[in-house]
C-alpha cells in the first residue's frame, strides 16, 4: 500500500467508478422517485397503471430485478475498467520515477556512467535532467580525482626515489656527508614543497575554493613590479624583458597576491621557454570588455597540436613544456584556476613551434 503506483491506482479507481456509477445512480433515484425522471419514465408509469392490479405486484418486482441486475453488473464492469485504467496510468506515472531510483542506486553503486530517459511530465522530465547533469559532473570529478593521484604519485615518485637513493648512498658510506650532497638533497625537498604548494593551489582552484582577498589593486603597478623581479634572471640569460602600459592606468578588485602569482607563472614559463638574444614583452591594456595582460615571446612556441592542452596539469610537450626545462608542470593550470576565479579567462595563441607564443589573461571590469 505504500508503494506510489498503488496509491494512483486507487485514487484513479476510486474517480473511474464514482464517474461510473453517476448513471446507475441517477436510474435508482429515479427508479424509487427520489428526483423527477424523464418522459420515459412516465411512460412507464403509464404502462403500470394500465395494467391489472395482480400483474402490478409482477411489474414491480420486475422492475426491481432489473434494477438491481443492472447495478450490480455496472458495478462490476465499473470496477474492472477503472481498475485497469487506474493501474496503467498509476504504472505510467510511477514509470520515470522508478527509473530515477534505478538511476540512484546505480550512481551510489560508482556506476558514474548511468543515465535516466528523460520522459514523463514537464515536472519529472525536469528532475531527470537534473539528475543527468548530476551525473556527468560527479563522471567528470571522478576522472579529474583518478587523473589527479595518477599525476601526483607520478610526480612525486622522482625527487622521492632521488633522496631516498641518496640518502641509501650515504649510509652505505658511497657518498661523504658533505655539504655538496646535502644542498642536493635540499633542492629535492624545495622540489617536492614546490610541487605540494602547486598541488595545493590547484586542488582549491579546481573545487572552485580558493580563498580570495579581493582589494581595489593598480594592475599595472602590479604588473610592473612582477616583472622586474626577472630582469636580473632575465638578463642573466641574454634576454629582453620590457613592460609597456597602453591607456589609462586601470584599477580592479583582486587578490593581489593572486594575479600576482598568475603573472608570475606566465613570465616563469616564457623565460623558460625563451633562448638567449630573446625578447619578452608584457602588455597591460584596458579596453571596453576588460582588462588584458599580455605576455609575448619569441621562444620556442606551441605547435597547434598543443595548443588546446597548455592549461592541463602536468601537460608537457617536446618543443615546449619539456620536463628537462624545470618546472613542476601545474603553472599554467593554476594561471587558468586563478584567472577563472576572478570570473576572467586565459588564452594561448602560437604561430607554430620556434615562432614565439601569446598568453593573454583577461579579466572583466568589476568593481
Amino acid at each position: 500500500m505504500n508503494r506510489l503506483w498503488v496509491r494512483f491506482t486507487l485514487m484513479v479507481t476510486g474517480i473511474l467508478m464514482l464517474a461510473g456509477l453517476a448513471p446507475v445512480l441517477f436510474s435508482l433515484a429515479v427508479e424509487f422517485n427520489v428526483i423527477s425522471g424523464p418522459s420515459t419514465m412516465n411512460q412507464l408509469d403509464d404502462i403500470r397503471a394500465a395494467l391489472p392490479a395482480e400483474m402490478q405486484a409482477q411489474f414491480d418486482a420486475r422492475m426491481q430485478d432489473f434494477a438491481q441486475n443492472y447495478f450490480s453488473r455496472s458495478l462490476l464492469a465499473a470496477v474492472m475498467v477503472s481498475a485497469v485504467i487506474g493501474a496503467l496510468l498509476s504504472r505510467t506515472l510511477a514509470a520515470p520515477l522508478q527509473a530515477l531510483e534505478a538511476g540512484a542506486r546505480a550512481i551510489a553503486t560508482q556506476d558514474l556512467s548511468h543515465r535516466v530517459p528523460v520522459k514523463g511530465s514537464q515536472e519529472i522530465q525536469s528532475v531527470a535532467r537534473a539528475f543527468n547533469q548530476m551525473a556527468v559532473q560527479l563522471d567528470q570529478a571522478e576522472l579529474l580525482r583518478r587523473n589527479l593521484l595518477a599525476d601526483v604519485a607520478h610526480e612525486l615518485r622522482n625527487p622521492l626515489h632521488v633522496l631516498q637513493g641518496n640518502l641509501q648512498a650515504i649510509l652505505d658510506d658511497v657518498y661523504p656527508l658533505s655539504k655538496g650532497e646535502i644542498a642536493r638533497l635540499l633542492d629535492q625537498t624545495r622540489l617536492l614543497t614546490t610541487l605540494v604548494d602547486d598541488l595545493h593551489d590547484l586542488a582549491q582552484a579546481e573545487a572552485h575554493q580558493m580563498p580570495l582577498n579581493k582589494q581595489m589593486t593598480d594592475m599595472a603597478a602590479l604588473v610592473k613590479e612582477t616583472a622586474v623581479s626577472f630582469k636580473p634572471v632575465a638578463a642573466a640569460k641574454g634576454v629582453t624583458l620590457q613592460v609597456e602600459l597602453l591607456g589609462p592606468t586601470p584599477y580592479l578588485t583582486v587578490d593581489a597576491n593572486r594575479m600576482r602569482q598568475a603573472v608570475n607563472n606566465l613570465l616563469n614559463n616564457a623565460l623558460r621557454h625563451t633562448p638567449e638574444k630573446g625578447q619578452i614583452m608584457v602588455t597591460v591594456v584596458e579596453k571596453a570588455d576588460g582588462l588584458h595582460i599580455l605576455v609575448r615571446d619569441s621562444g620556442s612556441g606551441i605547435e597547434a597540436a598543443h595548443l588546446p592542452f597548455v592549461f592541463d596539469r602536468f601537460y608537457r610537450t617536446d618543443s615546449a613544456r619539456s620536463r628537462d626545462q624545470g618546472g613542476t608542470g601545474l603553472g599554467l593550470a593554476i594561471v587558468k584556476g586563478i584567472v577563472e576565479a576572478h570570473e576572467g579567462t586565459v588564452t594561448a595563441v602560437s604561430p607554430g613551434a620556434g615562432l614565439g607564443s601569446t598568453f593573454e589573461i583577461s579579466l572583466p571590469s568589476l568593481t
